[in-house]
């Protein structure tokens, strides 16, 4: 199990694997992601009848979000890290 997070003013200083740093970089759209699914679209409803309804509600929300404009999105090729609300 490894542990990622940023470096708080409490901690000490250490050395970072590029890897790592990527990761917390996209960990912002993620977490952006995942709030517009249970905000906006409404996944957070967890009281379903059968499992069949649940996926399809889940994929509901996907395909939604999907034709939603404006989403987050990541620049690749060495480019800064944009977010859009």
């Amino acid at each position: 199990l490894h542990l990622i997070t940023g470096i708080r003013r409490n901690m000490r200083n250490q050395l970072m694997p590029l890897v790592d740093k990527r990761m917390l970089r996209g960990r912002f759209v993620i977490e952006t992601v995942f709030d517009i699914l249970k905000c906006q679209m409404g996944l957070e409803h967890s009281r379903h009848r059968s499992p069949i309804n649940a996926m399809v509600h889940i994929l509901s929300c996907l395909v939604a979000y999907a034709y939603r404009p404006g989403k987050p999105s990541i620049l690749r090729k060495g480019k800064k890290l944009e977010a859009y609300p």
